[in-house]
C-alpha cells in the first residue's frame, strides 16, 4: 500500500469558538438574548435588578412611611418620594453604577479578545508571502508551524490563564473607574459645597472582601504546596514500604485541606476579636465614630445607663478625678438615687481614689460592703438592675451569670426565626424531622451562646480588672486608672471577641467580614473622613477602584477564594442559576443558615452603607 500523498491546504487561521462567538454576539444584533446565561446582557439584568431592590428597599422605607404620617401635605410627601426614586433610578444611581462596573468590565475584555484575534488574523491573511505559500500537511501527521501556535494561544486567551485574569482586572479597572465618578459626582448644594465621599461606605466594605479574597488565594497556594509535597513523601516512601502502610497522596490533599480551613478559621477569629476590642471601647468613648443603628443595637443589648458612659467618657477627659469636685458629679449621684442607694455612693468627692486601709475606713462610713482594698466607684452601681431587685447587687459573678442568662434568652428570641424561617419555607414538614430540626436547634443555641458570652465576658473582665484580682494586687495604682480608657474598659474589649470561638467555624468568616468594615472606619484619622483631606480623597478613590476590579476578577477567574455575601451575590451575577455554587446549594438544604451579629440587615444598601 502506497503513502497517502499530501495534499495542498489552503492556509487558515484557526479560530476560537469563543473568539466567533465573543465576535457575533457584539457585532450581531440577532443574538443580543443568547443561551449563554454569562452574556454580558443577562449579567446587567441581573445586576441593575439586583441591586436597584438592594437600594430600594432601605431607601424607600423612610419615604413610604412619610407617605402615611400625615403632619405635611401630600404634595410634599409625593415629591420627596419622587426625588428619592428619580436618585435611585439616575445615571448616577447606585444600580446603574454597579452595572456599569460589573458589565463594563466583561464587554471590555470581549472587545479587547475580538479585535486582538481578529487583528492577528488579519495581518497574516494580507501578508502576500503567507497567502502564496502552501501549507503542506499529511493525513496521518501535521506539524504545527510557530504560526498556528501563535494562532491558537491567542484564541485561548479567552480561557482562565493568567493572561485572561490579567485582562479582566485591567478591563474591570477601567469600568470600575467610570462606576467610581457616577458615584461621586459632585453635587452642589444650596450652600455651594459638595458631597464630600459619596462611596467611602462602599469603598471599606469592597476593600474588606478583597482583602479577604486575596488571603484566601493565598491560603489556598500554600495548601496546594503542603499537599503537593505530601504527595511526593508519600510516592517515594511507596517505593521503600509495603502499600498498606503509605499513605496515599488523597490523604495529603486532605491534610492540606484541613489545614486552610482550620488557619482561615483562626485568622477569621482574630480578625473579630481586634474588630470587636476597637468597636466597643468606640461604643464608650468615641460612639461617634460607629453607626447610630450600631451603637442604639449594643446599648440596648449590653442595658447601660447613658448617665454611666457619660461619667466615663468625663474620667476620660478629666474632668472627674476621684477624690475632687467635678462639674459632672450629678451624673452618678442621680443614677445612685434612681438605683436606691445613697448620693454619696456616686460623688467623685467622696469616693476614695486608691485603695488600702484608707479606703476601708471610707467604704464602713459610707456603709458599702464587700469592697475592701480598693477604690473607685462601687460595683453595685456598674452591675445589672434585675441583681438589685434581687438583693444581689454586691456579687460580682452573680451580675455576670444574670447578663449571660438575660443575654441568652434575647438572643434565642432573634436566632430561632433565623434558624427555622428556611426550613419553614422551603421544606415545612423537615421542621418535624428529627434530622432536621435538631441541628437547626443546636445551631441557634449555639449562636445564642456566643453573644450572650460576648456581653457577659465583658462585665467578667471589667469587675475582675476593677474589683476581683488587679486592683487589689495593685492598691496603690488610683482609680482614675482602673476606671480610665486604658482601665477595666480596655480589659473587658479585649476579652468580649473570643467568644467568637464558641461559633461555627463557617460562619466565623462572615462575622468578621461584617464587623471589619466598621473597625477600619473607627480607625482611621477623622480628618481623613471628613472628606477635606485632598490625599485621603485620592487613596479613597484607587482603594475602590482596585478593590471592586479584584472582587470582579476573582468572581471569573477563582471564585472558590470568595466567601459568604459576596460569592452569593457575584456568582448570581455572573451565571445566574446556572452557576455551580447555586447548584450545589439548590440540592441541598441548608439547616444551618447564616448567623447575623446584629437585627440589621447586611444588605449593600447605599443608605446602610453610607451609615459605616
Amino acid at each position: 500500500m502506497s503513502a497517502p500523498s499530501p495534499r495542498v491546504i489552503e492556509h487558515t487561521e484557526p479560530d476560537s469558538d469563543h473568539s466567533k462567538t465573543s465576535r457575533r454576539n457584539i457585532v450581531n444584533p440577532k443574538n443580543l438574548w443568547p443561551d449563554d446565561p454569562s452574556h454580558p446582557v443577562k449579567v446587567a439584568l441581573r445586576t441593575y435588578f439586583l441591586s436597584l431592590s438592594l437600594s430600594l428597599g432601605p431607601v424607600l422605607l423612610p419615604v413610604a412611611l412619610t407617605l402615611v404620617n400625615r403632619s405635611s401635605s401630600l404634595e410634599t410627601r409625593l415629591g420627596s418620594f419622587r426625588r428619592v426614586l428619580r436618585r435611585e433610578v439616575g445615571l448616577t444611581g447606585f444600580p446603574f453604577a454597579i452595572t456599569v462596573a460589573v458589565c463594563g468590565g466583561i464587554t471590555l475584555k470581549h472587545f479587547w479578545e475580538a479585535i486582538g484575534v481578529h487583528h492577528v488574523t488579519v495581518d497574516k491573511q494580507d501578508d502576500p508571502e503567507v497567502r502564496r505559500q502552501p501549507v503542506v500537511a499529511s493525513t496521518s501527521q501535521r506539524r504545527p508551524t510557530v504560526l498556528s501556535l501563535t494562532a491558537q494561544a491567542c484564541s485561548g486567551m479567552s480561557n482562565s490563564t493568567p493572561s485572561g485574569s490579567q485582562k479582566a482586572f485591567l478591563s474591570n479597572i477601567l469600568s470600575s473607574t467610570i462606576a467610581l465618578f457616577l458615584l461621586q459626582r459632585a453635587r452642589q448644594s444650596k450652600a455651594g459645597s459638595h458631597r464630600p465621599f459619596t462611596t467611602f461606605g462602599f469603598t471599606l466594605l469592597f476593600f474588606c472582601r478583597a482583602t479577604d479574597a486575596i488571603m484566601q488565594h493565598f491560603l489556598s497556594v500554600e495548601s496546594t504546596r503542603k499537599a503537593n509535597l505530601s504527595n511526593i513523601s508519600a510516592n517515594r516512601s511507596n517505593s521503600n514500604k509495603p502499600s498498606a502502610d503509605v499513605p496515599m497522596p488523597a490523604e495529603g490533599d486532605g491534610k492540606a485541606k484541613k489545614w486552610h480551613q482550620s488557619t482561615a478559621a483562626w485568622l477569621d477569629a482574630v480578625v473579630f476579636w481586634a474588630c470587636s476590642a476597637r468597636i466597643m471601647w468606640c461604643f464608650f468613648y468615641q460612639p461617634h465614630r460607629l453607626p447610630p443603628s450600631y451603637v442604639k443595637w449594643i446599648s440596648s443589648l449590653a442595658n447601660v445607663d447613658k448617665r454611666l458612659l457619660d461619667a466615663l467618657r468625663a474620667m476620660r477627659s478629666k474632668e472627674w478625678v476621684y477624690g475632687h469636685s467635678s462639674t459632672h458629679s450629678h451624673l452618678m449621684t442621680s443614677y445612685a438615687k434612681d438605683r436606691g442607694y445613697p448620693l454619696s455612693w456616686g460623688d467623685p468627692q467622696v469616693l476614695p481614689a486608691c485603695g488600702g486601709t484608707d479606703a476601708d475606713v471610707v467604704w464602713k462610713a459610707l456603709g458599702v460592703p464587700g469592697r475592701g482594698g480598693v477604690g473607685g466607684l462601687p460595683c453595685e452601681l456598674l452591675h445589672s438592675g434585675v441583681t438589685t431587685r434581687w438583693g444581689l447587687d454586691n456579687s460580682c459573678l452573680t451580675n455576670v451569670g444574670m447578663r449571660f442568662c438575660l443575654a441568652f434568652i434575647e438572643a434565642m428570641a432573634l436566632y430561632l426565626p433565623v434558624h427555622f424561617l428556611p426550613l419553614l419555607f422551603t421544606r415545612p414538614s423537615s421542621i418535624l424531622q428529627r434530622h432536621r430540626a435538631i441541628p437547626a436547634l443546636l445551631a441557634a443555641i449555639r449562636s445564642a451562646t456566643f453573644l450572650s458570652t460576648f456581653l457577659s465576658s465583658y462585665f467578667f473582665a471589667v469587675c475582675f480588672t476593677r474589683t476581683l484580682v488587679l486592683a487589689k494586687l495593685f492598691p496603690w495604682i488610683p482609680h482614675d486608672v482602673w476606671d480610665g480608657p486604658y482601665g477595666c474598659v480596655l480589659a473587658g474589649s479585649l476579652t468580649c471577641g473570643w467568644s467568637i470561638l464558641f461559633e461555627n467555624t463557617r460562619r466565623r468568616g462572615e462575622m468578621a467580614l461584617y464587623v471589619l468594615p466598621r473597625a477600619v472606619k473607627a480607625s482611621l484619622p477623622a480628618r481623613w473622613i471628613g472628606g477635606n483631606h485632598a490625599g485621603a480623597r485620592l487613596a479613597e478613590r484607587i482603594v475602590f477602584v482596585l478593590s471592586l476590579a479584584s472582587l470582579l476578577t476573582f468572581a471569573v477567574h477563582e471564585p472558590e477564594s470568595l466567601r459568604g455575601l459576596s460569592r452569593w451575590t457575584l456568582a448570581f451575577v455572573m451565571k445566574g442559576p446556572n452557576a455551580e455554587f447555586w447548584k450545589r446549594r439548590k440540592e441541598r438544604i441548608e439547616t444551618c443558615p447564616q448567623t447575623p451579629i446584629s437585627p440589621s440587615s447586611n444588605s449593600i444598601s447605599t443608605r446602610s452603607v453610607d451609615h459605616l
